[in-house]
């Protein structure tokens, strides 16, 4: 080879073809002689579910779509789509904050700069001339140029929509860049200088606007502080908590207090902070089992339909209920950990193994559902009299139209309506409804 001279690379296709059909790779990884024998993929098929963001759309599954008909195309596999089921996960949005100021010459020192509640920031430009006079008169101004500007104020330093004056970084915002005196005007009216240590009960607020989280938009929060703070579980199912997965929403740290709170409220069921070990070996009452089998039914469903938020608000419904109870029973709270498993992994396995079971939780046997504890024993009817709603009676579900008769004419206000009269018809329609003719 000649000076300058090398060999090109003129295989590039696996940079895109191989990230296109690599789930084929899978199902045959040890074959040396093809990508995937076509008795494998004829065996496993397409893969079942795939889960990803907007932004796999068209790096990703375009390619894998265009790549998989031509392999079928090509007779190599014997299906045209690559997945039979997408997921399209939503983004976790920020929720950013701004506020607004004014600047303006006061002297040879340089600026002044006035920042302004949202309440001020929306009102008519002499309103607010009167709120800051104090500080023409004081340097003297007769009048200024008036434009109100709006700034970025990082979310760390903000509680809900309240500024932390004193973490407020003067002179480092691009609104105190060149002050010399910085001023708040706060919600009720207050002015006061960014040195005075105010105590009062107003606030500053600041203004909401939910955005793509960006360290750039100053409203990105660290999963590192949260996790130390509240726990991964915490964390973990509070995003799961925050809506439905398809759809973008916006983070709300005030929020996962809930979440946590539910987390310790369930831990209460095992240990109390007195007594220690609460949890029991005592047989569970047909009411604790049918609170544990109504679970296992809605989260077996919410988790297969991809509805996380709505599963962790059965877990709280749940825990609520057993506590209700005091529920403390071995036989149904090691249940509720294999449910809760997959979505608090951490304490799940804690509380687990202070069972004293052996073994990992993930790898115990999902509870099977007995629909007999679902089954209602009781019903409550509606009892009309001439088409007329007066009262309301509870009957057995499986109760025949002579017993539903019999305990309805017995009731005291249909007895009331009645006057010691027969009724002409009895109408008895079960599951829903009663109504008696005189």
């Amino acid at each position: 080879n000649g000076e300058g001279s090398g060999l090109r690379e003129t295989s590039t296709m696996p940079g895109y073809a191989g990230s296109s059909w690599y789930f084929l790779r899978y199902m045959d990884p040890k074959n040396d002689k093809t990508f995937c024998d076509r008795k494998a993929s004829d065996y496993w098929g397409q893969v079942d579910v795939y889960v990803g963001g907007t932004e796999h759309a068209v790096g990703h599954l375009l390619y894998s779509r265009m790549w998989t008909k031509v392999l079928y195309d090509l007779g190599l596999i014997s299906f045209d789509e690559p997945f039979k089921k997408l997921v399209n996960q939503g983004m976790i949005q920020g929720s950013s904050r701004f506020f607004y100021w004014l600047s303006f010459d006061i002297n040879v020192q340089g600026k002044c700069s006035i920042k302004i509640s949202n309440k001020w920031a929306n009102e008519n430009t002499q309103v607010l001339i009167e709120k800051i006079s104090s500080i023409l008169e004081k340097y003297e101004l007769q009048e200024i140029p008036f434009t109100i500007n709006k700034s970025r104020v990082n979310v760390e330093i903000v509680d809900g929509l309240m500024l932390d004056l004193k973490s407020f970084p003067i002179g480092k915002h691009p609104s105190a860049r060149d002050s010399s005196t910085d001023y708040f005007l706060l919600e009720d009216g207050t002015l006061i200088s960014e040195n005075e240590n105010y105590s009062g009960s107003s606030l500053f607020l600041c203004e909401a606007e939910v955005e793509k989280m960006s360290k750039s938009k100053l409203n990105s929060v660290n999963p590192d502080v949260l996790v130390y703070k509240y726990g991964a579980d915490t964390f973990r199912m509070y995003e799961m908590f925050l809506g439905p997965v398809e759809q973008s929403k916006p983070w709300d740290t005030k929020g996962i207090e809930g979440v946590h709170r539910f987390l310790k409220k369930l831990w209460r069921l095992f240990y109390d902070d007195l007594k220690g070990k609460v949890w029991t070996e005592q047989k569970a009452t047909d009411t604790e089992f049918k609170i544990l089998h109504k679970t296992i039914k809605k989260i077996e469903q919410d988790t297969e339909s991809f509805s996380y938020n709505t599963a962790v608000s059965a877990f709280m419904v749940c825990v609520n209920e057993l506590t209700d109870l005091k529920c403390h029973k071995k036989e149904i709270l090691e249940q509720v950990l294999i449910l809760l498993s997959p979505y608090a992994p951490h304490i799940a396995e804690e509380l687990w193994h202070a069972l004293g079971n052996k073994g990992f939780v993930i790898d115990a046997a999902y509870p099977t559902l007995e629909g007999k504890y679902l089954v209602e024993a009781m019903k409550e009817y509606p009892v009309s009299i001439n088409g007329k709603m007066r009262t309301s009676i509870n009957l057995p579900t499986e109760v025949t139209p002579e017993n539903a008769e019999q305990a309805v004419l017995a009731n005291e206000t249909v007895q009331k309506w009645l006057e010691g009269k027969l009724p002409k018809k009895f109408i008895f329609v079960k599951g829903r409804m009663i109504n008696v003719v005189i």
